[in-house]
């Protein structure tokens, strides 16, 4: 498999970047912070004030949104901050 580019490289910061802020608007967070776990392709996302969601309020909320990027992650876990 041959390395990234440059514009690759780019374009996946920003996609990663647009979806965190995507959810940090979505559930109303004032901070959020990500961690790629790349040896197990897991995308994780730590926002604030997401206690203040069920479990079933944050996929209603979440899944949308993660199913219209095309990120290669095996999985995305959305945690509290």
């Amino acid at each position: 498999m041959s390395e990234p580019t440059e514009d690759e490289i780019k374009a996946f910061i920003e996609d990663v970047e647009f979806l965190v802020n995507t959810l940090k608007e979505s559930f109303e967070s004032n901070d959020a912070q990500f961690f790629i776990d790349e040896q197990n392709e897991i995308f994780y996302v730590k926002l604030e004030g997401l206690n203040d969601y069920s479990e079933d309020e944050i996929e209603e909320i979440a899944a949308p949104i993660l199913s219209e990027l095309d990120l290669d992650f095996e999985e995305i876990i959305i945690l509290p901050l």
